[in-house]
């Protein structure tokens, strides 16, 4: 009963071989190319996200090198070397992706990224002043904000933070960045506010927590808010608090903040240490 089962298998198994050896050598090829697009899509990525950015620097020259003409492998390579902090070399990469037939608004951006990381806010202001008002995005108006911030263009700063905030998901690195332009203008008090709003919305982002501490301070209030800490982060901030009070005049009362933040700390305070000895100098002189 068994054996019309097996031949009829037989049968299938042949015809199937029949189909294979009717397949192209071309067809063949073709899918193969297909897998190994899909694996190398992957491990670009993968490249993009982990590991050493140097390692992933050396990935993405060797593949652009072999594929002149893919914008996506100089894309990762100048990715790659902003991660890898060489900001001298991102600004080349990038600026050769945007020469590319392909390339497009979002590349300006990042170019301008790597243009500010490097120094170069004049060069960043004109190649963001070529991309057409119409393209908005989180990252484009964060950076027209940090551009507006060094000309001192208080306004259209506020603007450009404003519309960057309601564009992202994760707006408190932005709001820590307009709370420190609110703190340089002197508005401490805008400033306390939004670093607190920044605190809120992201609880490990120390340098909020040691803004926050400066603004309260240039105010002459030297009580430590309540905020999310970690004990050594306590010691950090009331050094800090005892930095703004010596720098308002309160000798004595950054004196006796400095020797809490030493006693806070868990183990030897160096920074602290440093600053109530020099201050008990300059107090004997």
């Amino acid at each position: 009963m068994r054996h019309p089962i097996l031949v009829s298998l037989c049968v299938a198994g042949a015809f199937g071989l029949s189909a294979c050896d009717s397949t192209t050598g071309e067809e063949v090829d073709r899918k193969f190319q297909d897998v190994n697009v899909v694996d190398e899509t992957n491990l670009n990525e993968v490249m993009l996200t982990v590991g050493d950015p140097n390692e992933a620097v050396n990935y993405f020259r060797r593949a652009a090198s072999q594929n002149p003409d893919r914008i996506d492998l100089e894309r990762g390579l100048a990715t790659s070397l902003v991660r890898a902090k060489r900001t001298s070399e991102a600004v080349v990469a990038w600026t050769k992706v945007t020469e590319h037939e392909d390339a497009t608004d979002n590349d300006a951006v990042e170019l301008a990224d790597a243009l500010i990381r490097s120094g170069e806010w004049d060069r960043a202001e004109e190649v963001l002043d070529k991309i057409p008002p119409t393209y908005e995005t989180y990252k484009r108006y964060r950076l027209e904000a940090m551009i507006a911030d060094g000309n001192k263009e208080w306004d259209k700063a506020d603007s450009f933070y404003e519309i960057a905030v309601g564009l992202t998901t994760k707006p408190a690195s932005v709001m820590n960045n307009w709370g420190y332009s609110k703190l340089t203008r002197g508005n401490f008090k805008e400033a306390e506010r939004l670093f607190v709003e920044t605190i809120r919305l992201d609880q490990t982002l120390f340098t909020a927590k040691n803004n926050l501490i400066l603004a309260r301070g240039a105010q002459g209030n030297y009580t430590m808010p309540v905020i999310p800490m970690t004990q050594v982060e306590r010691a950090e901030l009331l050094h800090s608090l005892g930095l703004a009070a010596v720098k308002r005049g309160d000798v004595q009362i950054g004196k006796g903040l400095f020797k809490e933040a030493i006693d806070t700390h868990p183990q030897h305070f160096e920074a602290a240490s440093r600053s109530l000895a020099a201050l008990d100098a300059s107090v004997k002189l």
